[in-house]
């Protein structure tokens, strides 16, 4: 066995690209390869750009920084590897216009991913930089679908062991760009994905088949469902919990949140404190605060 993966760093670079959609250099830099010079990572990512693997575009408003994000001979080639199958992006993750104007939002998901990896390194944890995946599709029936903006896969415990148990979760990005309602509505469809059963067209359930719904093909549980609150100060943080508590008691027949944690904090609480710290609220209980990796459910 050969004991060097020649071009292990360029892999993992383009790889993060192709998920997270696309980053700054900073954010690059702390994602791949925080322990060495930032300048190795500026050199990095410029011989991919020479190889037509990623390239960038300059944000004038945000003092000339510079955007990462994969060219489509990029997501090609690393859509084809084994750790990325299944994941492949759409055709407009390498279309510099559609990088700028959706950059607001997008970096603001990538800096959140940070925000629980840097925290999983500090604690030991299991938290990978291709455990965070991008607008992963989930049918809920009717041509619908439930896109989170990350599915986040993180190991509870010591980074050494194999006991520490296994969380998931649909992290929801809202940055005040839409009103409280259309945000809480979300919770709606996240209650549809959790009872939506497929049904193959032509053909009649029998009696022996027992109805599975679609989540279940995916996930040994429901993943937890996190809403990270950013763009709106104190005021804009309330109103946007208090929309979510008021959809989640129009839910209240269902079973989803009795099994499925539903918690909601302000990114600035997540940089300040962490995301393992108790800041997240529970929307069934907005006057509790619990970390998001608290027992419960969500974990095997």
């Amino acid at each position: 066995m050969i004991g060097v993966d020649v071009g292990s760093g360029d892999r993992m670079a383009l790889g993060v690209l192709v998920q997270y959609r696309m980053a700054t250099t900073k954010q690059m830099h702390r994602v791949i390869a925080p322990a060495v010079r930032i300048e190795q990572t500026r050199r990095r990512l410029a011989r991919l750009r020479e190889e037509g693997l990623v390239d960038r575009i300059t944000l004038p408003q945000a003092g000339r920084m510079r955007v990462w994000f994969p060219t489509s001979y990029g997501v090609q080639l690393a859509s084809e590897w084994p750790e990325m199958r299944g994941h492949r992006p759409s055709r407009t993750v390498s279309d510099p216009t559609a990088v700028r104007l959706r950059a607001g939002h997008t970096l603001t998901v990538t800096e959140t991913a940070l925000v629980f990896l840097e925290d999983a390194r500090r604690r030991g944890d299991v938290c990978e930089p291709l455990d965070w995946i991008c607008e992963v599709h989930h049918p809920i029936g009717s041509g619908e679908a439930v896109i989170p903006d990350a599915l986040l896969y993180y190991q509870h415990g010591p980074a050494a062991g194999d006991n520490g148990p296994m969380l998931r979760a649909f992290v929801e990005v809202d940055r005040a760009t839409m009103g409280p309602e259309r945000l809480a509505a979300k919770l709606t469809s996240y209650e549809r994905l959790h009872r939506y059963v497929p049904v193959v067209p032509g053909r009649r359930p029998t009696l022996q088949e027992t109805a599975v719904e679609e989540w279940r093909r995916r996930y040994p549980l429901f993943p937890r469902v996190l809403f990270v609150l950013d763009g709106t100060g104190p005021a804009g943080v309330e109103n946007r919990i208090s929309a979510l508590r008021a959809e989640a008691g129009l839910l209240a027949p269902s079973r989803f949140l009795y099994d499925v944690p539903v918690l909601a904090a302000p990114l600035d609480d997540l940089f300040h404190r962490g995301p393992s710290a108790p800041v997240w609220r529970p929307v069934h209980d907005p006057d509790e605060r619990v970390p998001w990796t608290g027992s419960g459910y969500g974990q095997v």
